[in-house]
């Protein structure tokens, strides 16, 4: 090995340890592509873990029933709509946030972070109390058959009245990239996912004194898992382990901090209820097919989301370069840092498309040997994967957006790809024309691919750098 290739390996691991250590960086200055290098890491392994966690989820439950794999399939289409609040407001967090470090206003920025936890406690409130009061209707209303709802109901009941550890886990996280601390959020997530994946098997299948609650159990792992998470968070926030620190006395509503949160925030929400209706809207359609067909496009799903995870890894780095650029009125340098963070990100998910085409069913194997399941569920993974290059373009493009406050062409473009292609795409394909599911799985792909096409060409017009927040 050359001395070239040693002193650049080494840089390679420097920067690694670096960037999973949480040393401070500024983003706005140097390499481009080093700071996607430090940004994207920690989010990716984030991301990593959130997705291996979801894949060994599956795995345990699996080995309860069928129903209970369909619960969660059925159950995580609800809470999706959870996610597109936390998601929505945690890219208003990012922005600003990033916008006020990319300033050197480290105090906007803790008063951003107040008011985003302000928020979210309160939405997730409104929340449970649905949650832990309807959980048989929600699933009657997603299309479940009586069994299953019996079965499963506990699942719903836990996930959605513990909600509140998603949304803080969401939201705090979100303050935490947008200051450019990635690797605390890395090692929140890691702390969460860890427990859950030792909690998992001890809930589901019962040890000692605690018995087997099945697939309730996962739910009881999960909640337990994010709300020591969250403790944690919250430690680092007040003892001031990022450049966000907030004391006690910070605990007060800003009017106009809180104002402009939520000016920002509506679009991301907007977004994201868009995105996550058009799934549930899915899942209702899959759920005509019955709960094998059901169980394969669930976990496929998940699987889908192992290889989805580092992309969105990595557009999180691009939203955190683009607002911390355009705070340091350095509007180039953002788009720079996109066009480099997408081409890296459709490198590794093209890489990952052939081996989901070759390999679908091998992988579907490893969670169950029902047939019916497997057949289907590689059917659908090998159709998305034929879309994964536009997807990682797509994803980086639109978290762009975001990072720059520019929250309402995001929306616009899910109104278009979503609610007027895809659905109704689906929906004729699948049963009007009775292909079935492959109806819904085609749909999934062709919408991600008009997402990515629109997103490039209005982000090359450039009216983001102009966004104000």
């Amino acid at each position: 090995m050359s001395k070239d290739n040693q002193l650049t390996i080494k840089s390679i691991f420097n920067h690694f340890i670096a960037a999973v250590t949480g040393k401070e960086q500024d983003f706005t200055t140097g390499s481009i592509r080093k700071a996607v290098f430090m940004l994207s890491i920690p989010m990716i392994l984030e991301m990593l873990g959130e997705s291996i966690f979801a894949l060994v989820d599956i795995i345990y439950v699996s080995r309860v029933s069928v129903n209970a794999v369909a619960t969660i399939g059925l159950t995580e289409s609800v809470v999706t709509l959870v996610y597109a609040v936390a998601i929505g407001l945690s890219m208003a967090a990012t922005a600003i946030v990033a916008r006020r470090v990319g300033e050197k206003d480290t105090k906007g920025a803790s008063q951003a972070a107040v008011q985003v936890i302000f928020l979210g406690f309160v939405i997730a409130l409104i929340i449970s109390v649905f949650g832990i009061l309807y959980p048989k209707e929600i699933l009657e209303l997603m299309g479940a058959e009586p069994d299953l709802i019996a079965e499963g109901f506990g699942y719903t009941k836990i996930l959605l009245g513990g909600n509140l550890t998603i949304m803080f886990l969401f939201l705090i996280n979100a303050i935490f990239r947008g200051a450019g601390n990635a690797s605390i959020a890395m090692w929140t997530l890691i702390l969460s996912n860890g427990l859950n994946i030792i909690l998992d098997p001890i809930f589901i299948f019962g040890l000692g004194p605690i018995p087997a609650y099945g697939v309730e159990g996962a739910a009881i792992a999960t909640t337990i898992g994010r709300g020591t998470a969250v403790v944690w968070q919250l430690i680092a926030l007040f003892y001031g382990f990022s450049r966000i620190k907030i004391a006690v006395k910070d605990l007060v509503i800003k009017a106009a901090v809180m104002m402009n949160l939520i000016k920002v925030s509506i679009g991301g929400i907007g977004q994201f209820l868009i995105g996550t209706s058009s799934w549930v809207f899915l899942m209702r359609i899959m759920s005509e097919f019955g709960s094998e067909v059901l169980a394969g496009y669930t976990i496929a799903i998940r699987i889908m989301m192992f290889t989805l995870m580092p992309a969105w890894g990595m557009s999180n780095a691009a939203a955190t370069l683009v607002g911390q650029n355009l705070g340091a009125k350095k509007p180039d340098r953002a788009e720079q840092s996109v066009w480099k963070t997408g081409k890296y990100a459709a490198i590794f998910m093209g890489t990952v498309s052939i081996v989901y085409l070759v390999f679908a069913p091998t992988f579907l194997g490893w969670f169950t040997k029902n047939p019916t399941v497997v057949e289907n569920g590689s059917l659908c993974l090998r159709i998305i994967a034929a879309g994964y290059i536009f997807y990682a373009y797509g994803m980086v493009v639109i978290q762009s957006f975001n990072g720059s406050g520019d929250t309402k062409t995001p929306t616009y473009i899910n109104f278009v790809c979503f609610w007027l292609f895809q659905l109704p795409f689906a929906y004729l394909t699948a049963i009007y024309f009775d292909l079935g599911p492959i109806g819904v799985f085609l749909s999934i792909t062709f919408a991600e691919v008009l997402i990515a096409v629109l997103g490039i060409y209005l982000f090359k017009k450039g009216k983001w750098k102009t966004v104000q927040v």
